[in-house]
């Protein structure tokens, strides 16, 4: 009995390891160390494939396309580079090291300048929300890269290519990260810069130590031997980097838990409390930073006493450091003697004025940014110089709901034809950058009867 007990185990066991052996299928220590030599290589296709990435990239961020930016990041020669780096590392071969970091470097730079130019030239300025999603990593980046940076270790390291590294290239995002550091650079915004670089940096830190962690497991020898103190001040190097990497992710990742969880706590808070019988709660708002929870009701108002009862509720509900101010309404009897209610809501109306102010605010900017950009008194210089038929031009834009039309006005002897007007339209938008486009010419008194 108890030796079948431990052929058991022992077939268990096997079937186990077998089942996780990460050693099975993987290339040997010589095609792994030739493979990683070659990545230390730029090679002038390779070049030219990043620069090309880093355009569509940084189209897909101008744009707010996902699909473009996933594009880019499959068609990125970056991830070798990192991966050769942590391989580097881990096998003590600081001469595939330097030429590593050498040639990632130079990719770095070329993408920096390659995407800077193209946000510089580009007509579209306004941050999108692919670019602003960049900027606040959090622990969950620093998790995503290091799980990611494993899987794409052990797929690299396989006979059998896979679509591990370009599933990894995707998770991580190296590209969007860095071609938004260019927009910041070419808009001269430091908050696109510095946050977008922090996490294109905690990607590549990440993703190395990961390539660093799989070529131990798979014990690929070491080219040199190093003595116990200088593998302890490397050892430290890495810890302190690992460190100020993942300080302010941390941090950032704890506030966004905070802010979770508060608002979790206000929702059940309003949830179970705000129950009455003649009494609704229709608009609640929170100011975090001052620490006031605002409600407004309709109804049958609440007496003094039962908002203090409310107020004294908050601290049941981890909210101790909040105070409610409540908004009620007055009731008056109708012509017909119906019930109007009569919302007396001072603080909606003042952060609807807030809001209407803040927008008309934006779109004063983006009114002046398309007039510096569009030349109107150029644009019909070129217009009347192009068709002749129409006369006294002038060009002008209009903005509205539905966005910014550039007008054109002129006279002309006869009636534009369907084919015509649409030809001077594509004209307007070719020229001026703007969606759309309306024509108002005025005809001779004779042509406009019909």
């Amino acid at each position: 009995m108890e030796n079948e007990k431990k052929s058991a185990a022992k077939i268990i066991k096997g079937y186990f390891h077998k089942l996780l052996d990460m050693r099975s299928n993987m290339l040997s220590y010589d095609e792994l160390n030739d493979m990683m030599e070659e990545n230390t290589i730029i090679h002038g296709a390779n070049m030219w494939i990043l620069m090309l990435a880093i355009l569509i990239a940084s189209i897909g961020l101008n744009v707010n396309s996902t699909a473009v930016i996933i594009g880019a990041m499959l068609i990125s020669p970056l991830m070798s580079g990192i991966l050769t780096i942590g391989y580097s590392l881990a096998i003590r071969d600081l001469g595939m090291l330097r030429k590593a970091a050498s040639s990632f470097g130079t990719q770095v730079v070329i993408s920096l300048i390659a995407s800077t130019i193209y946000f510089a030239l580009s007509p579209l300025t306004a941050a999108t929300s692919e670019m602003i999603a960049r900027t606040s990593p959090t622990i969950w980046d620093v998790l995503i890269a290091l799980f990611g940076g494993i899987a794409g270790a052990i797929g690299n390291t396989r006979k059998k290519t896979s679509n591990i590294v370009p599933g990894v290239a995707i998770a991580t995002a190296l590209m969007p990260p860095l071609c938004t550091v260019g927009y910041g650079i070419a808009t001269g915004q430091p908050h696109f810069i510095f946050g977008a670089f922090y996490l294109f940096a905690i990607n590549t830190l990440f993703i190395a130590l990961s390539a660093l962690i799989v070529t131990k497991m798979l014990r690929v020898p070491s080219h040199r031997e190093l003595d116990a103190k200088r593998q302890k001040r490397i050892n430290r190097i890495i810890t302190a980097l690992i460190i100020i990497a993942v300080i302010p992710s941390t941090l950032g990742g704890a506030y966004t838990v905070y802010l979770s969880v508060l608002e979790s706590n206000i929702s059940n808070y309003l949830d179970s409390e705000f129950v009455f019988a003649d009494t609704q709660l229709v608009q609640s708002s929170t100011d975090n930073q001052n620490g006031v929870i605002s409600v407004s009701l309709v109804g049958t108002q609440l007496s003094d006493d039962r908002i203090s009862e409310l107020e004294s509720k908050l601290a049941d509900y981890d909210l101790s450091g909040y105070t409610l101010r409540v908004t009620q309404n007055k009731t008056v009897e109708g012509a017909e003697g119906d019930k109007v209610t009569i919302a007396v809501q001072e603080n909606t109306i003042r952060d609807l004025q807030q809001q209407l102010d803040e927008e008309k605010q934006e779109n004063d900017r983006l009114y002046a940014d398309m007039e510096e950009q569009v030349d109107c008194a150029e644009l019909a210089e070129k217009a009347a110089a192009v068709f002749t038929d129409i006369t006294d031009i002038r060009c002008g834009l209009m903005y509205g709901e539905k966005g910014t039309t550039v007008l054109l006005t002129g006279k002309a002897a006869a009636a534009l034809t369907d084919s015509e007007t649409q030809t001077v339209k594509n004209f307007l938008t070719a020229e001026s950058g703007v969606a759309d486009a309306q024509l108002q010419i005025e005809l001779p008194a004779s042509n406009t009867k019909k």
